[in-house]
């Protein structure tokens, strides 16, 4: 049994509280916000993204496509390059609103568990 797929090829109707628990859920990687975060300086190719993050171009291409899909990034072919840039201004204001989080809670967040932490 292989590991599950990351997208839904289908949309769901589901209620608000889920929607938004997934916006949180797509930022839940720390790759993935590092992502975002050097992305925010720009575009960049997927070859960019992988030397700024240190991990293979296979994982480096998972997380993208979950950014692409879940609508935090955008992505324009040019021949054989792909450049990926944030899709919409809001991407940096969550990103924003989790370090302003971070810095008034002294630290907090470090001691939080979560549930795959507890199992």
């Amino acid at each position: 049994m292989g590991r599950p797929a990351i997208i839904e090829l289908t949309p769901r109707p589901l209620p608000d509280d889920e929607l938004i628990a997934r916006i949180f859920r797509g930022l839940g990687d720390a790759t993935r916000v590092r992502i975002l975060q050097f992305l925010i300086e720009g575009p960049r190719t997927q070859k960019d993204i992988v030397a700024e993050v240190g991990l293979s171009q296979g994982r480096v291409s998972q997380h993208l496509s979950c950014l692409v899909w879940c609508g935090y990034l955008d992505s324009e072919r040019d021949g054989r390059v792909v450049q990926y840039k944030i899709a919409n201004a809001r991407v940096v204001a969550l990103l924003d609103l989790g370090t302003a989080f971070l810095n008034s809670t002294s630290g907090d967040i470090g001691s939080c568990r979560t549930l795959a932490q507890e199992n």
